[in-house]
């Protein structure tokens, strides 16, 4: 057996392709399109060995065009979630004594698979299950995807390579073993990556997993899934399953060896679980690890001495993109009254130029919100605005779910800093903005800090050196991601480790060593080599 030590190869960030016009990757990607909007699959949960179907369908359809089929899966009750965990629990032993290099390999080649033959399948399948453009499905679930997994495995070396001191006589080593019991992934819809990481990253440290994705994120899950079992990740290591969320909990959050939650997805949802995991902590067999990532408000401050162009460009890209169901998002914004008529023409002008319409058709840079009840929820602010004294939508605002649940890009202007825009997350192409008096800066930088509970990204515009580094320090927990002169959304893994505090989460960074030390837990062994033979001390000698 051979006892070799291999460096694992250096990662970097996976290239983003454009897609532009004329491109081969554009055609490639147009015709894996056309191909999968032109079949129906059916999607099983993957427990252990099995692909379970129950019979218990419901459809999977775009966004932009619900009344397409592209497919159905099968939804599993409660004696699926005990299944899961009993598959996860049977496959413990032998994937955690599995060397950590072949456990890296695993996931290295899933890294590959991703970024090569299954790039378009993965893009094309998040492009219509998520109604992404191709740019946004790009970063997200091949590039960003490809980039957890190879940067993952870097972060793990790093952490295995941290042994402490060992003085003359004595050995100290540390050993990083997985947690005891299973994790649980529940992880959301707007980024196939964050699907594709919550429960790999878990996995990669040793660990095995009960993964329950967003029900609306299904039909690229699936793929993930594909990838992972062609990457040779064993079975009941990795278990898929779709049973609803009070379900799934109540067994989960009952079991002895409940280990941890790997989480990405509402405030609300995050802080029940949480309490479930208090209510219930005297049943584990060890304190469970809780990791989550949950909701922002996320601003921008415009300085008076700010660019009026980047600013608006900033808002177009920050709060628009991905119709703003990003947590990163842009939804709220303060600029300064002597730029604000720029910005406005700026802005306004943006929202009149962007094409709304499905995925399929690349001059399309808005496409629809993920499904009815998020349409109903956004349209109910804007409805609102239109009726308010103290708010006026100066750009987009209308709503049509006849075909896709297409709300245009909403631009809300407030007299009011507290207004509930302002306040609360949306999760959609809403932003709401604030003209302050360019002279109450410092006034303004206290509204920043403390209107909002979450606190997950945030940006400040300015040419001034010296605002820069007041603001920076005045909201230094204000946000967990904080951008100067851009945009608050578009972190990169190993880049930009990402998470917020307060309302927002944990903020073990994704993207970072951080978040894999809380899939292990440490053990240290000292041995002695020549070990004493008296009790006494010196200094009790005559």
């Amino acid at each position: 057996m051979s006892t070799a030590i291999y460096k694992v190869p250096v990662p970097k960030n996976e290239p983003v392709n454009s897609y532009a016009p004329g491109t081969p990757e554009r055609t490639s990607l147009q015709a894996k399109l056309k191909e999968l909007r032109g079949q129906e699959v059916d999607v099983p949960m993957y427990i252990g060995a099995e692909e379970v179907r129950t019979g218990k369908t419901h459809p999977l359809s775009p966004p932009h065009d619900h009344q397409h089929k592209l497919g159905q899966f099968h939804e599993g009750d409660g004696s699926h979630v005990e299944q899961a965990i009993k598959a996860a629990l049977a496959a413990k032993q032998e994937w955690a004594d599995l060397h950590w290099q072949q456990r890296a390999s695993v996931f290295l080649k899933a890294a590959d698979l991703i970024a090569g033959p299954y790039r378009d399948k993965i893009n094309a399948a998040t492009m219509l299950g998520q109604s992404k453009n191709a740019y946004q499905a790009e970063i997200d679930s091949a590039c960003e995807l490809a980039d957890f997994l190879r940067f993952n495995v870097q972060y793990m070396t790093e952490i295995y390579e941290e042994q402490p001191f060992s003085p003359d006589g004595v050995w100290n080593k540390m050993e990083y073993r997985p947690l005891e019991g299973f994790v649980f992934a529940l992880t959301p819809f707007n980024f196939t990556a964050i699907a594709g990481n919550l429960p790999s990253s878990a996995a990669l440290m040793g660990n095995t997993v009960v993964w329950k994705p967003a029900y609306s994120q299904i039909y690229s899950a699936n793929v993930v899934m594909e990838i992972f079992k062609e990457a040779g990740v064993p079975d009941g290591v990795i278990n898929l399953i779709y049973v609803d969320g009070p379900t799934t909990g109540d067994i989960i959050f009952k079991h002895p060896e409940f280990a941890g939650i790997h989480f990405t997805g509402s405030t609300g949802v995050f802080q029940n679980i949480w309490k479930l995991i208090g209510e219930n902590i005297e049943k584990y067999k060890s304190y469970p690890r809780i990791v989550g990532e949950t909701g922002g408000k996320d601003f921008i401050l415009a300085h008076k001495t700010a660019d009026p162009k980047q600013v608006a460009t900033a808002i177009t890209r920050g709060a628009f993109e991905f119709q703003g169901q990003k947590c990163s998002a842009a939804s709220r914004v303060y600029i300064a009254n002597n730029i604000w008529d720029d910005v406005k023409e700026n802005l306004v002008a943006d929202i009149k130029d962007i094409k709304m319409g499905g995925p399929e058709d690349f001059d399309n840079f808005f496409n629809a919100v993920i499904d009815k009840k998020a349409f109903d929820k956004i349209k109910g602010y804007i409805d609102d605005a239109k009726e308010s004294n103290v708010a006026e939508v100066i750009a987009g605002g209308e709503c049509d779910d006849s075909k896709g649940y297409f709300i245009q890009p909403t631009v809300i202007v407030t007299k009011d800093p507290q207004y509930v825009t302002m306040q609360e997350e949306i999760f959609g192409p809403v932003v709401t903005i604030y003209v302050y008096d360019a002279e109450n800066f410092e006034e303004t930088l206290t509204l920043v800090d403390e209107t909002s509970p979450y606190a997950l990204t945030g940006a400040i515009f300015s040419n001034d050196r010296y605002i820069i580094e007041r603001a920076t320090k005045r909201l230094s927990q204000a946000a967990g991601n904080f951008y100067v002169n851009d945009k608050p959304t578009g972190a990169v893994v190993n880049q930009n480790p990402f998470g917020g505090a307060r309302k927002s989460g944990t903020n073990d960074k994704a993207g970072s060593k951080l978040n894999l030390l809380r899939w292990c837990s440490a053990r240290m062994v000292k041995e002695t080599f020549v070990t004493p033979t008296d009790y006494k001390y010196p200094f009790m000698g005559e």
